[in-house]
C-alpha cells in the first residue's frame, strides 16, 4: 500500500513536472483547440492542476485509510479498500479516456497512463487483501 501512496504521489506531481519542463498538457490543448490565447491554455492547465492535485491529495487520503486499517484488522478493510479502488481507477480511466469537445481526450497519452499507475498498486493490494484470512 505504501507503494501505492508513492504512485498517487508521482502521478499527481507528474502535471507539474510537465508544466515546468515540457508542456504536453500546454501542446496538446493548444492542438485540440488552436483558435485558443495563451491565456486560455493557462487557464485550462491551471484548471486540470487543481482537479489532479484534489484527486491525488484524495488518493493518498484513501490509501492511508486502507492502510491504517488492514493493520489495525478492521472487519470492513477489505471491502471499503476494494471500493476506493473502483473509484480510483474510475478516476483514472476518466482522465486516461474521456475525449472533449475537440474530438481528442482531455489529457495527453502520457499523463493519462501516469495518472493510472496507482492502480497497479491497487489491484495487488486487492488481490492480496482478498487471498488473505479474514481478521476475527
Amino acid at each position: 500500500m505504501y507503494v501505492g501512496i508513492a504512485l498517487t504521489v508521482l502521478g499527481t506531481i507528474a502535471p507539474y513536472v510537465d508544466r515546468g519542463t515540457i508542456h504536453l498538457l500546454a501542446d496538446h490543448i493548444r492542438a485540440g483547440y488552436p483558435d485558443y490565447s495563451q491565456a486560455r491554455v493557462d487557464s485550462a492547465v491551471d484548471t486540470y492542476l487543481v482537479v489532479s492535485s484534489v484527486i491525488g491529495a484524495l488518493g493518498v487520503l484513501a490509501w492511508l485509510t486502507a492502510a491504517w486499517a488492514v493493520r489495525a484488522g478492521k472487519r470492513w478493510a477489505r471491502p471499503v479498500a476494494t471500493a476506493m479502488f473502483v473509484l480510483g481507477a474510475s478516476a483514472g480511466l476518466a482522465g486516461l479516456l474521456t475525449r472533449d469537445t475537440s474530438g481528442a481526450t482531455g489529457l495527453p497519452p502520457e499523463l493519462g497512463w501516469a495518472g493510472m499507475t496507482p492502480c497497479l498498486a491497487g489491484v495487488l493490494a486487492v488481490i492480496s487483501l482478498w487471498r488473505r484470512r479474514r481478521p476475527t
